[in-house]
């Protein structure tokens, strides 16, 4: 009977230092900690990983390279920046065959893609436009009035783009008002009066100043956006 009675008591210690081991090693490692005030009693404490936070897959690159040609635009480079998904804003440099230019423009397209308005504004610098003159009329050509062609000029664009994420292929159409100065009017006239006169007498002509030309006309271009 004693040997039962301490064999029964034995297993019991043996049971509750197990228990209280198991306890401690849960409480090392954080899965279960003791309740204050209640002796034996334990919170389980449930560890989740936090979802790591989705990158911005849908955010558009805002930088790019434009290359577009038209009348009167010429070919140009540009840069552009993109602030909003429906607004970009652009700038650059262009060649029209006599001479280099500067321009800038805005584009609205209010749906990412589509339809889109735009309004453009540059200037080309002075140039001798007589070569080009040659070049396509395939004679021998040359007028004062073309020693000094330059312009300003302004868009007012309606289009379709295509594409909005990387790469945007666009055609662009409307008008177009043209500032410019006709330079060496003065030594043009005079010439045509002196050769009008025949000898006969004298006829002397003098411009103190260029006139200016201005124009509204159709006008068109197409291009192309790589964002990066």
């Amino acid at each position: 009977m004693r040997r039962q009675a301490l064999l029964g008591l034995t297993l019991a210690l043996a049971a509750a230092s197990g228990s209280r081991t198991a306890r401690a090693a849960e409480i090392e490692t954080g899965l279960a900690v003791p309740w204050p005030g209640a002796p034996g009693a334990t919170e389980t404490v449930v560890l989740t990983a936090s979802p790591a936070e989705p990158r911005a897959t849908n955010a558009l690159p805002r930088l790019g390279v434009m290359a577009d040609a038209g009348l009167p635009d010429g070919a140009n480079a540009s840069l552009v920046y993109r602030p909003l998904r429906w607004l970009r804003v652009h700038g650059g440099g262009g060649y029209n065959m006599v001479s280099e230019g500067i321009r800038a423009g805005v584009t609205v397209v209010p749906f990412d893609m589509g339809p889109s308005a735009t309004l453009e504004t540059g200037h080309y610098f002075d140039g001798n436009a007589n070569g080009v003159v040659q070049r396509f009329a395939g004679q021998s050509f040359s007028s004062p009035l073309l020693q000094r062609v330059g312009y300003d000029y302004t868009n007012f664009h309606l289009g379709l783009d295509f594409g909005y994420r990387r790469v945007t292929f666009f055609v662009h159409g409307g008008m177009s008002y043209v500032r410019a100065q006709v330079h060496n009017l003065d030594s043009v006239v005079s010439s045509q009066a002196s050769a009008a006169s025949d000898g006969n007498g004298t006829t002397s002509v003098s411009i103190k100043q260029d006139p200016t030309v201005q124009a509204w006309f159709p006008s068109a271009k197409l291009g192309l956006i790589v964002y990066f």
